[in-house]
């Protein structure tokens, strides 16, 4: 089992589009990302089941678990390293569980008692989250800091942060094992088309988010 600690990308179809994600992906990974969840809403699995199995091998000769968001037939089907399930996808977990032999999280939002459930229920990680005010998700339950605490404190099993995150406020999650980031790695906040200073700014994303989150 890979590491489960450091960086997270999370995908976004308009901030890192399929067109684009494997130069995205490794520009982020040059700057140190180690876990990348593929998250796609709106295509059917048989529209993106390509792209699923090339990025896996991809994060395999990278070094880097591949994680994708929900999709459990999918993810049996395929044999992906890592899912992700939010709070529609976790019926009948235990089943799951048996049948998925890969590393599975769990959303928890700002609950310590789900996440304890799921704990028992041979999740191997959980998140936490929205920690603070997202673009992304601008309606997301808040989760204070506290909950990261006493989550520290009581689970065995590692622990993700999401939700807002920036290289402001990285340094506030030092409970976390995992930092969980979007609009902070992709979004470049230039007017700049060129695809190799986008790449740059990527990498330099990534090494900020970082040297915040363990400074």
């Amino acid at each position: 089992m890979k590491k489960l600690s450091g960086l997270y990308a999370i995908s976004d179809s308009k901030l890192s589009p399929d067109s684009k994600i494997f130069s995205y992906l490794d520009s982020a990974i040059k700057g140190g990302v180690s876990i990348f969840q593929y998250r796609n809403k709106d295509s059917k699995d048989s529209q993106i089941r390509g792209l699923v199995s090339d990025l896996q091998g991809f994060c395999d000769e990278k070094n880097v678990l591949f994680v994708l968001n929900d999709r459990r037939e999918l993810a049996l089907d395929l044999n992906v390293s890592a899912v992700h399930l939010g709070k529609e996808e976790v019926a009948d977990f235990t089943h799951f569980r048996e049948s998925f032999k890969g590393i599975i999280g769990v959303s928890c939002y700002n609950d310590l008692n789900l996440a304890l459930h799921f704990e028992n229920l041979k999740a191997d990680y959980v998140a936490f989250g929205g920690m603070f005010k997202s673009k992304i998700k601008p309606n997301a339950v808040n989760c204070n800091l506290d909950i990261l605490r006493k989550a520290k404190e009581i689970l065995k099993i590692p622990i993700c942060a999401i939700g807002g995150i920036d290289s402001n406020n990285i340094h506030l999650l030092k409970n976390a094992d995992m930092i969980a980031v979007i609009s902070s790695l992709w979004n470049l906040d230039s007017k700049d088309s060129i695809e190799s200073n986008i790449e740059s700014k990527i990498t330099q994303n990534a090494r900020n988010l970082l040297k915040n989150f363990k400074s």
